[in-house]
């Protein structure tokens, strides 16, 4: 009797991890109602190339951050709403980084625009010399130069549960909330990955 009261706590824990890791289950946000309707359409082109790309079942908002642009000044995810943002994290000493931003630069150059931006926001902590000279030396032209060289963003996210290696990449919505996260670089420029794109802007 010990041996079973002990296996069915133990299942009751399981359940309780497993009941807890999708937050409100079936409900959607309050702070994101229309955001369910984007993930939807979003989760089906989830594959191929960016099948990696974890889409949230309930979006939720994405915690404040904030960055450097490339004069120096701040600026905050919030100044991006209104805009469908594919948020990525990277460093010049990260080699899937490296072969990942011109994928990205591509995207940006395809897609980018009023309703799309691609904010690759660099952690670099010793100058902007070296990421300068990898995206000129790379021709990374059409992305903005973010960065955080504080690296606070990626304490930010990793207490999302998000962030816990580079590149990190997270598709926000107009309205700021999440839509889904990939852990690990992706063909950014690929078909598969401008369709998932186009489906989170909704054209």
């Amino acid at each position: 009797m010990i041996g079973a009261a002990i296996l069915a706590g133990a299942v009751v824990g399981v359940g309780a991890v497993y009941g807890t890791k999708g937050g409100s289950g079936n409900q959607e946000s309050a702070s994101c109602p229309a955001s369910a309707a984007i993930a939807a359409r979003v989760d089906p082109l989830a594959k191929g190339e960016v099948a990696a790309l974890a889409v949230s079942k309930v979006p939720q908002p994405l915690v404040p951050i904030s960055f450097q642009k490339a004069d120096g000044s701040k600026t905050t995810l919030a100044d991006f709403k209104g805009k469908t943002v594919l948020l990525n994290l990277w460093a010049t000493w990260c080699v899937p980084c490296r072969k990942e931003m011109p994928a990205l630069n591509q995207l940006q150059a395809d897609l980018g625009g009023k309703d799309f931006e691609v904010v690759a926001v660099n952690i670099d902590t010793q100058g902007p010399e070296r990421v300068d000279a990898f995206l000129n030396e790379t021709k990374i032209d059409k992305l903005h130069r973010y960065a955080d060289p504080s690296t606070g963003i990626l304490q930010s996210l990793r207490n999302e549960g998000l962030g816990q290696g580079l590149p990190t990449s997270v598709l926000i919505d107009k309205q700021g909330c999440r839509i889904g996260a990939m852990a690990g670089p992706a063909e950014w420029a690929s078909e598969d990955a401008k369709a998932l794109i186009k489906a989170a802007i909704g054209s």
